[in-house]
């Protein structure tokens, strides 16, 4: 009996000869954090490896390839919006604190699609970037600012950071404001600010893309019209509103889609339809070939479906103007793409095209669109002057969740 567990226990400390030569995994050092209703890690480039590598390090590092689609190996869910990367390094113009690139990693495969911008993770740009002293205080840091102007109840002033952030992916800047307290200065993440989507309260983070319009394609209308007809495979059309503004979106009319009870369409009835999401995709492809854009990539355009909203604006109380549900990755989102909501509160501010035609309630004294979406609502402020988009504006919340070591 001795010997025979002598034996057994010897075997069991015997590795074979190709696992004992493996190297050892390799890591970078990441934040994971959330930002609006997506998470995922903040890189400084200069802790990655050159850019040739970076399909298959980020990739690995999020748990892709999956062909089950979970990323149970990575940092990811198997979500389009806790797949995702932000990259951070130092600014490439005079006029900004630091430049960040976006990265949408792949699920099921090795494929990175840095095609356009994330309005929600891009949130926790700024506050990292504050953090990480990447901004000079005393060029435009810090602001003063009363409470009672950054967040209801009270009026002493408090101070707040601000980042101007360059993003690679669309050529454009965007600007961050957000509470820092403490010293020395950090971002605050603790406050009474509540968004849909996302249980518990923070403070608030408020972001302004400048001259967002014409992201991607150079033209905030590509087409110059508010509305176009996208021809199927199948024979017939469907009308669109091509719009180019922090990400371009095709915006539909989901009555126009033939699907039955429309009005109580959800993103876990279109997940459960292959046919509606085929057809989404084709229309997706169909209007990124008129915007001439790369109908492969899927992380721009992206297709959206436009409601009336339920309960409206109009109505009085907590209502909506417009009503949406976005496909993104091939996924229905379950909230809104912070980017799209951005389009969509400006396209319900031009004449003319779909979202313009079944938003309602809209004031004329007041920038704000508020946006229906499956998980709440939020407000898109959209500032226009003689016709141009000088500002859309977007309010989040943020945190940093843990910081470390990621391996691949």
């Amino acid at each position: 009996m001795r010997k025979s567990l002598a034996a057994s226990s010897s075997r069991l400390v015997r590795l074979p000869l190709e696992a004992a030569r493996q190297t050892p995994p390799k890591s970078f050092p990441a934040i994971f954090a959330r930002g609006g209703t997506s998470n995922g890690l903040v890189v400084m480039e200069h802790d990655l490896p050159p850019r040739s590598h970076w399909p298959r390090v980020l990739s690995r590092a999020m748990g892709s390839p999956d062909p089950y689609g979970r990323q149970l190996d990575g940092m990811g869910s198997g979500l389009s919006s806790t797949s995702k990367i932000c990259i951070l390094s130092p600014p490439s113009r005079g006029d900004v604190d630091v430049d960040f690139t976006f990265v949408q990693v792949g699920i099921k495969e090795e494929k990175l699609d840095m095609g356009g911008n994330c309005g929600n993770l891009s949130s926790v740009v700024g506050p990292v970037a504050f953090d990480a002293g990447m901004v000079r205080l005393g060029r435009r840091g810090v602001v003063g600012i009363r409470k009672g102007d950054w967040e209801e109840g009270g009026e002493e002033e408090e101070m707040v950071g601000r980042v101007r952030i360059f993003n690679t992916n669309t050529g454009k800047v965007v600007e961050s404001f957000f509470r820092v307290g403490g010293n020395p200065l950090r971002f605050d993440p603790g406050g009474g600010y509540e968004m849909d989507g996302v249980g518990g309260k923070g403070s608030r983070v408020v972001m302004r893309f400048l001259e967002p319009g014409g992201a991607k394609t150079g033209r905030t209308l590509p087409t110059g019209r508010g509305v176009d007809v996208l021809r199927l495979r199948g024979g017939g059309g469907v009308e669109a509103s091509l719009v180019d503004v922090g990400n371009p979106g095709v915006f539909v009319r989901v009555e126009d889609l033939g699907v039955e009870g429309w009005e109580g369409l959800t993103p876990g009835r279109v997940e459960e339809d292959g046919e509606l999401k085929e057809k989404l995709e084709e229309i997706r492809q169909a209007g990124a070939e008129m915007m001439g854009l790369d109908p492969g990539t899927e992380s721009v355009p992206k297709v959206v479906m436009v409601f009336p909203p339920e309960v409206t604006a109009r109505e009085g109380g907590k209502g909506a103007n417009v009503k949406c549900l976005a496909m993104s990755m091939g996924q229905a989102h379950k909230a809104a793409p912070l980017t799209l909501a951005l389009c969509l509160g400006a396209a319900a501010r031009l004449e003319g095209t779909i979202p313009n035609q079944l938003a309602v309630g809209l004031d004329d004294k007041s920038d704000v669109v508020t946006i229906e979406h499956p998980s709440g609502k939020l407000d898109v402020g959209v500032t226009i002057e003689d016709g141009k988009i000088v500002s859309a504006e977007l309010h989040r919340t943020a945190r940093v969740l843990m910081k470390g070591q990621v391996y691949y």
